[in-house]
């Protein structure tokens, strides 16, 4: 562990995202969330003692990174495994080899890539040895673990989110690499547009390096090395897609592609949709802004966009790039076309700022469950009128909570669906629609 961050040791063949990995957290991008003064993680590498934790966030952000600075600067024995290559089996086994260390009072570190690709059986044997601190997990996920972790392992962990890097951020990894590097700090090295790298990586460490040294490569080395944007095509042998200059691309271009949706123009939204894909936009989050759109600008105004969308969202995660920007051209297609509504949406709005202005929540008796004799005798589901009882399934009846006045959180429009939800409202709540 002593020689993993030694880069004067390292050979010149080693690629250059791994010469550059930092050997301290000051070294780190993009996360002062965590790393910065005060914060949590900070806070623990200053003490040398750090609880199980999981760091969920998109590939390059450095999550590979922290586990093996928390095991240097902890001096645990650092084990690193794949979710994907090991098993129940292998877990045994180093549980074992932790039980012999911590009696000689070595605690040990078991990082484990892409956790989030453990079963329910695998994550079930960390369990005790993570509650009895026998073993320090450090999980790293790109994956929500509300999704993918179960709740036992969740609830024994911190969850910490890192985020992509920004334009700031990658200019001042590249700059750090171009003076520092043992290689790169030989020659002479002009970067044309920073933008570019920030374009093709997406916020991505790892990829903003490789590029740098797939570029430097193939660049000619008798004379000042100028990186533009001519070189980084012909080395990624593919056009780099240009963004605006502000260096917040990614969210500019999102909010045009949802206003495109919205204002019902398929082809801008076209547009759009592309130059997130050819700039390496991850398409799983394109597929979920779509998901969130379905339902808060179209609604009930057409009841099938969602269904479409979890579909496209399914068939992203399944199938991929580049054959998924075919079912994303499907949806965009779709969501565009067809008629709008955000009077699902509008109406939970109202209802939450109720809520926060102190709206009474007492559920009344007649709409209690009452699973027990003792909740009968007191009188939970009394009363309780049955709507499929009643002619046309439905009874004049109120839901609402004690003493809250019935009125209108929902009001449909007159498209699609909803002005048929729309005449039923009023003929069913006719003092309130």
């Amino acid at each position: 562990m002593n020689n993993l961050f030694s880069k004067e040791q390292e050979p010149k063949f080693t690629p250059l995202a791994e010469r550059m990995r930092p050997c301290k957290i000051t070294d780190i991008y993009g996360q002062t969330h965590l790393l910065g003064e005060n914060m949590p993680l900070t806070e623990f590498f200053r003490k040398g003692e750090f609880p199980s934790i999981i760091f969920w966030g998109p590939p390059g952000c450095g999550k590979t990174t922290l586990a093996m600075l928390i095991a240097f600067h902890s001096d645990y024995k650092f084990i690193r495994i794949s979710a994907v290559e090991s098993g129940v089996k292998d877990l045994r086994r180093i549980i074992d080899e932790a039980e012999k260390l911590v009696a000689i009072g070595k605690r040990t570190l078991l990082f484990i890539d892409e956790i989030h690709r453990f079963n329910k059986s695998q994550q079930d044997a960390l369990l005790h040895s993570v509650e009895t601190g026998l073993l320090v997990l450090v999980g790293a996920t790109t994956e929500n673990p509300s999704f993918e972790i179960n709740s036992a392992l969740m609830s024994r962990c911190q969850i910490y989110r890192l985020e992509k890097l920004n334009l700031l951020n990658t200019i001042s990894l590249i700059d750090n690499s171009l003076k520092n590097d043992v290689i790169l700090s030989k020659y002479a090295i002009k970067i044309d547009n920073y933008e570019d790298f920030f374009n093709i990586s997406a916020g991505d460490a790892r990829t903003t390096l490789n590029t740098l040294e797939i570029a430097f490569e193939m660049a000619d080395k008798s004379k000042e090395i100028i990186i533009d944007n001519v070189l980084l095509e012909r080395a990624l042998q593919h056009k780099v897609v240009q963004y605006d200059k502000k260096g917040d691309n990614h969210y500019d271009t999102i909010s045009a592609f949802i206003k495109s949706l919205r204002g019902s123009d398929p082809d801008a939204a076209m547009i759009w949709l592309a130059k997130m894909l050819e700039a390496g936009e991850d398409p799983k989050f394109i597929a979920r802004r779509m998901v969130i759109f379905a339902s808060e600008d179209v609604g009930n105004a057409d009841v099938y966009a969602l269904t479409l969308t979890i579909s496209v969202f399914n068939a992203v995660t399944i199938i991929g790039m580049p054959e998924c920007r075919i079912n994303l051209a499907h949806g965009v297609t779709y969501l565009a076309s067809c008629p709008k509504s955000n009077a699902s949406y509008m109406a939970y709005n109202k209802v939450e700022q109720e809520i926060r202005n102190g709206l009474c929540l007492e559920v009344p008796l007649h709409l209690r469950n009452a699973p027990t004799p003792l909740m009968k005798k007191e009188g939970f589901g009394a009363n309780y009128k049955y709507p499929h009882d009643f002619e046309d399934n439905f009874v004049d009846e109120s839901y609402f909570p004690i003493g809250v006045k019935q009125r209108a959180f929902y009001s449909p429009g007159e498209i699609g669906k909803e002005k048929t939800f729309k005449e039923r409202l009023r003929n069913l709540w006719k003092s309130r629609y």
